[in-house]
């Protein structure tokens, strides 16, 4: 006969709490160790990444641009009159002197014009001719009666003297005396009329003169307008140099001021730099500048900076000092760098693709052994075209990851392989 043991199934049902409340912490322990792990850092290229090392030293600031050579020189020349283009006589490259003739105008109505005044010109001249005769005969008259006037005053004059002379010898009666007094006072009354009258007359015929030759500058200057537009249908270059375009064609009817070609000093030239607007606030005039035209870089000065804005970029003038390398020309592409200043003892690196001066980023910092980049926050100061001032967050010898890394904006560490 069996007999049951308690203790036994006690045992058991101890044993299955055991083993259940070992398996519960198991479980516990293990599911916050995972919750603890962090994720696997993901794996990136190291191959396809830009890194900089962290270094000490001078940094020169500076910023680059591109543009184009232009002449210091230019000059536009416009229509004076209006007319049809007849004969274009030199074509765009060709090398001018100033009174080269570059293409002939047509215009019937100013040859007519010019016509017209020259023949007023000549009838001014025979109506002044005209007048000054005739002024110079009536001042002849004029002066022919005073003369004669004077003439008669001048010998009653003197028998008057005569017969106070015989009066006082009692060789002529007082009547006598008093008469011949009366005729010279007469005449020379009449002889002072006279002579003011001639005075009259020598102004009168000065301002008739000054009128018909006031007359005759009009007629001369307009038809000196009238010549100068009808030669001016014969348009000249102006200034030595090279005809870079001719902006009409053979028939084309222009008005006056329309442009007909441009002439520009070929051997004269200066680049035209199109800075960043962010970096053209650090441009100053007279700062050093270079220009590569990729035949050889020339340097230059900074001696105009543009005040307005164009597609987030302003034009910056550099005056070339150096010879002109071959292959220099009008309209050239070159790209120009502008020198700011040069700090002496900087931290500095290569410039993060989303570095921008004064500005606080975060960039991926290699570890020791180089397997693994960590995000660290850095402050950013002065920046050049290349390099860029560490204020805090790095040090001397760390290796960032400079390229564009906001496909891994979400992770804190990457592997790199």
């Amino acid at each position: 006969m069996d007999i049951p043991r308690e203790d036994i199934a006690r045992k058991k049902k101890m044993r299955r709490i055991a083993y259940g409340v070992v398996g519960l912490l198991l479980f516990v322990g293990v599911t916050v160790a995972l919750s603890r792990l962090e994720p696997a850092a993901p794996t990136v290229e190291a191959g396809t990444l830009y890194m900089d090392t962290v270094k000490r030293g001078p940094m020169l600031r500076n910023a680059r641009g591109i543009g184009t050579l232009v002449p210091e020189e230019i000059r536009w020349i416009p229509a004076q009159t209006p007319g049809r283009v007849e004969q274009r006589l030199v074509l765009p490259g060709t090398v001018v002197k100033a009174d080269t003739i570059i293409m002939v105008l047509s215009n019937p109505d100013l040859e007519r014009d010019t016509l017209d005044a020259a023949l007023q010109l000549k009838a001014a001249e025979a109506d002044l001719a005209n007048l000054r005769v005739q002024l110079d005969t009536e001042l002849l008259n004029q002066q022919a009666v005073a003369a004669t006037v004077q003439s008669d005053y001048n010998q009653a004059r003197l028998q008057h003297e005569v017969n106070e002379q015989l009066g006082k010898e009692g060789l002529t009666s007082d009547l006598i005396v008093k008469q011949s007094r009366l005729r010279a006072e007469e005449l020379k009354t009449r002889f002072d009329i006279e002579k003011k009258r001639l005075e009259i007359r020598a102004e009168s015929v000065r301002a008739r003169l000054a009128a018909q030759q006031a007359q005759l500058d009009q007629r001369s200057a307009l038809y000196d307008l009238r010549k100068k537009q009808l030669d001016s249908l014969r348009v000249r270059a102006g200034v030595d140099g090279v005809l870079q375009l001719l902006a009409v064609e053979v028939g084309q009817q222009v008005q006056p001021g329309n442009n007909l070609a441009r002439v520009a000093n070929p051997h004269r030239l200066k680049a035209e730099i199109r800075i960043a607007e962010t970096q053209a606030k650090d441009v100053q005039i007279g700062q050093r500048a270079e220009v590569d035209t990729r035949n050889g870089v020339v340097p230059g000065r900074v001696v105009r900076i543009d005040p307005a804005v164009q597609n987030g970029t302003r034009t910056v003038d550099v005056a070339l000092e150096g010879a002109l390398p071959p292959g220099a020309v009008p309209d050239l592409s070159v790209d120009g760098t502008i020198e700011f200043e040069r700090l002496a003892d900087v931290l500095s690196v290569g410039r993060p693709v989303q570095g921008q001066p004064n500005s606080t980023v975060t960039l991926f910092r290699l570890t020791g052994d180089g397997a693994y980049a960590e995000r660290v926050q850095v402050k950013l100061g002065r920046t050049a075209v290349n390099t860029i001032e560490i204020l805090d967050g790095l040090k001397v010898g760390d290796k960032v990851i400079l390229s564009d890394m906001s496909a891994q904006d979400g992770v804190n560490r990457i592997r790199l392989r």
